[in-house]
């Protein structure tokens, strides 16, 4: 009965951060598959050490194990070769009610915003994704990343930058 409670509690306690998982591995590994399989060697860490989680902040510490197996994983693959870019066309939903050139203006726009997501290195990429993408705080972030909280301002300051660097001249970047 006890490992039944235990799993009840595993499956509330992060099953709905799934998807923060996901997006995390997928802006960090530039590959759908590869992060799936991340992810769900992330879940399966977490549920073996669930037992020693006493935290309030699950969100927070699985990120933390998905945001390790990713860096783990790009060591790994920095040996074998490039990243393969990630296809936003492939996985985008578009409205059909959307006019063709609003559809086609906000398509550039989500194609460039992402090359220029992507070109930011690592490091600065997963504090952006972490802070606008996935809504954590800088507390939260400086927890996941294992860095102090000036480095996580710092980082997403020139993330910005570059950022607005790339885009704004263009228009598709409002910090």
């Amino acid at each position: 009965m006890q490992r039944a409670e235990e799993r009840e509690r595993f499956e509330q306690a992060l099953l709905p951060h799934l998807d923060a998982a996901y997006n995390l591995a997928r802006w960090l590994t530039h590959d759908d598959h590869d992060a799936e399989d991340l992810v769900q060697a992330a879940y399966l860490r977490a549920l073996k050490f669930f037992g020693g989680f006493h935290g309030a902040n699950a969100r927070a510490w699985l990120l933390t194990i998905v945001r390790n197996a990713c860096y783990t994983w790009l060591e790994q693959k920095r040996a074998r070769g490039p990243a393969t870019a990630y296809d936003e066309e492939i996985h985008s939903v578009e409205s059909d009610t959307m006019a063709p050139e609003q559809s086609l203006l906000r398509e550039e726009a989500q194609q460039s915003v992402r090359r220029a997501l992507e070109e930011l290195p690592v490091e600065l990429r997963e504090v952006v994704v972490l802070r606008e993408l996935e809504g954590l705080s800088y507390k939260e972030i400086a927890a996941i990343a294992e860095i102090p909280l000036g480095t996580v301002m710092s980082r997403l300051a020139r993330a910005r930058e570059r950022l607005h660097q790339r885009l704004g001249d263009c228009g598709d970047w409002e910090p």
